[in-house]
């Protein structure tokens, strides 16, 4: 009797513990970056661009195969039909016709040849292509995730901040029962406290923002219940940082996805010129066919004694084999004048070419002055993030002799609010002049060659 219900509370139990581990998943950035590749918009588009890539290679491979076709067709005739002895007669007749023909290239300018190549460069071209946007996605991924972390720690400050305020708050309660302080100094720290629970509140909105943020990158619906994992990621020893804005450029300027991109379409350009050069040469094609014919009604004839003789056509396969024919040969084609339309593709091909030169100087170019500009960046987010921490505990420890001070009653509450104030925004300062140096890093490894994933 009681089987059931012990049944249904296991059954219970198991899903009310799955739910709860669900909610608790903390992502890495590891898994984020992983899940996002997996399933971001932009890649799987340039995905479905490669496999359109592919299909049209193997569309190329079979212009190399001869092409054949069988044709069958029945057809019937009524009406006026001269008959064997030459007079017109109303009748019908049946035939029934098919053929067999084939066609095979022998000489085409190279052309297929050259198509050919071309489509293995687009595939090449579409995989690069689906790289480029997994590093795009990637480090999107990372700047939302160091976005969130950010936010985190921010809240937690303020957590911490309106600790000291309810201590401070305390004793100044004490300080005004004593005597020490006016009842005005009260009211100022009840003010700061206030205004520490409102900042608390925006901090806790931008938290939820920036996972809102990064849920959205990552296509997760049930955003809400959507959290990453602490990690730390500071290092002031990476390896990048010891090299010089030169050695970085002339390393990415041969691995960065971007130039091997723009090499590509280069190659490609490149391509469609002798391909479109192809059509200055004759061609040359072989072509056989055969063809047979059936009919069906009877027809009629004169014997030598003038009498009508009534014939039964023969049985259909007798038909098929001795009305069959053959026709084969060679078909040679000379272009001549054509509108100017070969010269006219071979023009626009070469100004493809151009563009796609211009293109990859303009690539590396920007890729240039983007590794520069990372450096630079990346060494000013290092010593900002130095000054910051040397600032923050300067701050803390005026604060610190600043409530020493007020405790005994030798600054005013103003002064107190001021050191608490400035002590705060100082450990703001250093977050943010943390997280900005890890993300100026990555992306300085990124150049480099380091990938998101194998940064941790």
């Amino acid at each position: 009797m009681r089987s059931k219900p012990t049944a249904i509370y296991i059954l219970m139990f198991f899903l009310l513990t799955g739910y709860m581990h669900a909610q608790q998943k903390k992502w890495t950035l590891k898994e984020c970056v992983e899940y996002a590749l997996k399933n971001n918009i932009s890649v799987r588009q340039a995905e479905l661009d490669l496999k359109l890539n592919q299909i049209d290679k193997k569309d190329v491979l079979g212009n190399f195969l001869p092409s054949a076709n069988f044709t069958a067709g029945h057809s019937w005739n009524i009406g006026l039909i001269r008959n064997f002895s030459g007079i017109l007669q109303q009748q019908t007749t049946q035939f029934t016709t098919g053929g067999l023909s084939t066609n095979v290239d022998i000489f085409k300018g190279l052309q297929n040849q050259r198509t050919n190549q071309r489509a293995r460069l687009a595939v090449i071209a579409g995989k690069y292509n689906i790289t480029k946007m997994q590093e795009d996605v990637a480090l999107n991924v990372a700047n939302a995730y160091l976005q969130i972390l950010f936010n985190r720690e921010n809240l937690k400050v303020q957590n911490e901040q309106l600790e000291v305020d309810l201590q401070q708050l305390e004793r100044s309660q004490q300080l005004l029962e004593g005597g020490v302080i006016p009842r005005g100094d009260l009211l100022d720290i009840e003010a700061t406290v206030a205004a520490d629970r409102q900042r608390i509140i925006d901090a806790e909105n931008q938290l939820l923002l920036s996972r809102l943020s990064l849920a959205q990158l990552l296509q997760v619906e049930d955003f809400q219940n959507f959290d990453i994992a602490d990690e730390e990621f500071i290092k002031e020893d990476s390896e990048v940082l010891v090299q010089t804005p030169e050695t970085i450029y002339n390393k990415a300027k041969d691995e960065q996805t971007v130039i091997k991109l723009a090499r590509a379409n280069l190659e490609v350009a490149q391509q469609d010129v002798k391909i479109a050069r192809s059509a200055y040469q004759p061609t040359l094609q072989g072509f056989y066919s055969l063809d047979t014919r059936v009919t069906y009604d009877d027809y009629t004839s004169f014997g030598e004694d003038g009498q009508v003789i009534s014939q039964t056509p023969p049985p259909f396969w007798n038909q098929v084999w001795d009305n069959k024919g053959h026709s084969f040969g060679f078909q040679l084609s000379i272009p001549i004048l054509n509108g100017f339309a070969v010269r006219n593709s071979v023009e626009r091909a070469k100004v493809a070419v151009e563009r796609s030169k211009l293109a990859l100087e303009q690539q590396e170019l920007d890729l240039e002055r983007n590794i520069y500009t990372a450096y630079t960046d990346a060494i000013g987010a290092l010593r900002a993030y130095d000054a910051a921490v040397a600032a923050a505990d300067a701050r803390r420890q005026s604060l610190d002799y600043a409530r020493e001070r007020y405790d005994v009653g030798l600054i005013n509450v103003f002064d107190f609010n001021q050191a608490q104030t400035l002590s705060v925004n100082a450990q703001s300062d250093v977050l943010r002049a943390k997280y900005d140096f890890i993300f100026r890093v990555k992306i300085l490894e990124f150049y480099f060659g380091i990938p998101i994933l194998e940064q941790q």
